[in-house]
């Protein structure tokens, strides 16, 4: 195992209001069990009374603004994610199978000032446990391998108890992802999205989100760039879930990949409802030393959200919509990526986002959700 004996793992109990909700000073699994923290714990309810008004995949939702899939481990995260006034969140990506968790560290706070360019994210960026960085400017690592406890049943009914937590106008999306398996060709691969899907309907769920982008599974690699990976995926998929809607998660497309992106749109509309994008930007890190710092094969790289990659989600989301103006379809487009204030939820939904989603802004400032609402109705 890789050492990296700058990092101390803390056992502090309690929490601080400035402190995030996942503590990246804890393990996944004592996030798991002890979480949410800080402010997200308090049991303070940020929701209003209103009748939802907005049109969303055939639901109506109260405020286009949520959470993506990573951060919210269990149903205790979502309750607190709901009551805090976050309408539409995901529960963590899960699996058919059991998958570990990457290695401590999963989050760490990576040093770069404005963007992170397609350029830039070739050259090492230099990570810690420093979090005294401005939150509206913080990037981090996102690290955790997509893991998945066993027996399945134990998410399955853990998510059945975070289906019933929404409250009036408020959404519960599921994330889930193939797992490759020893025998496995390509379409047994593929079709394990579906059979994650299923298992994920099974529990009461009324929105499926696939993960075609994570980058953090060095095995798996990211298959939203193979257009026929992701046409069989939908398809299968989608034979499962009949009616209830089917998400699928894009990483960033570069600008010469545009042709790609639109050929991969018009070949799985007729099975999917809508585009959540982007993922993470991923990026080489490293300690101060250059060495790597996130233990364990395969883990140099590691996706990164935060504000750094906010031009990136942007720039997905126009594209999106001009792919959907041109093509003359209807689907919906999740924005996501660096939104970390009220600003940049407007900036999304004025390229064009049915729904903007939060993972590093909310972690760090759970009033994000009510702040937007304040200036919504203000």
């Amino acid at each position: 195992m890789l050492k990296t004996p700058f990092l101390e793992r803390s056992s502090q109990k309690g929490s601080t209001s400035g402190e995030p909700f996942y503590d990246p000073l804890k393990s996944y699994e004592e996030n798991y069990k002890d979480g949410p923290f800080g402010a997200f714990a308090d049991g303070v309810d940020l929701r209003v009374n209103e009748t939802p008004k907005i049109n969303f995949l055939g639901f109506k939702i109260n405020t286009p603004f949520g959470i993506p899939s990573g951060p919210l481990l269990n149903s205790k995260f979502c309750k607190a994610a709901f009551e805090k006034g976050f309408d539409v969140i995901h529960y963590k990506t899960r699996r058919s199978v059991a998958f570990p968790t990457n290695d401590w560290p999963n989050v760490l706070s990576v040093e770069i000032d404005g963007d992170l360019t397609l350029e830039r994210a070739k050259k090492p960026l230099v990570g810690s446990t420093n979090f005294d960085k401005d939150p509206k400017k913080l990037s981090i690592t996102n690290s955790f391998g997509n893991p998945s406890p066993e027996p399945p049943s134990i998410w399955q009914e853990d998510m059945k108890k975070a289906a019933v937590i929404a409250g009036s106008g408020q959404l519960l999306i599921a994330s889930v992802v193939g797992t490759i398996q020893k025998g496995f060709s390509e379409e047994d691969y593929y079709e394990d999205f579906a059979k994650a899907a299923q298992m994920a309907k099974d529990t009461g769920v009324k929105v499926i989100e696939v993960n075609l982008s994570c980058p953090n599974v060095a095995s798996e690699g990211i298959v939203c760039y193979s257009k026929n990976a992701v046409l069989s995926i939908c398809k299968k998929t989608k034979e499962k879930l009949g009616k209830t809607p089917l998400l699928i998660k894009l990483g960033y497309f570069s600008l010469d990949q545009q042709d790609l992106l639109e050929d991969i749109i018009k070949n799985v509309l007729p099975y999917i409802n809508g585009i959540s994008a982007i993922n993470t930007l991923p990026a080489p890190v490293v300690d101060k030393e250059g060495k790597q710092v996130l233990p364990g094969q395969g883990r140099l790289i590691a996706g990164i959200c935060g504000a750094s990659i906010k031009w990136a989600g942007l720039d997905m989301v126009k594209r999106l919509k001009q792919i959907r103006e041109k093509l003359g379809k209807d689907f919906a487009i999740l924005g996501v990526g660096g939104v970390m204030t009220p600003y940049d939820f407007f900036e999304y939904r004025n390229a064009g986002a049915d729904v903007v989603q939060s993972s590093t802004g909310s972690m760090w400032n759970p009033n994000l959700a009510y702040e937007i609402k304040q200036k919504l109705t203000g």
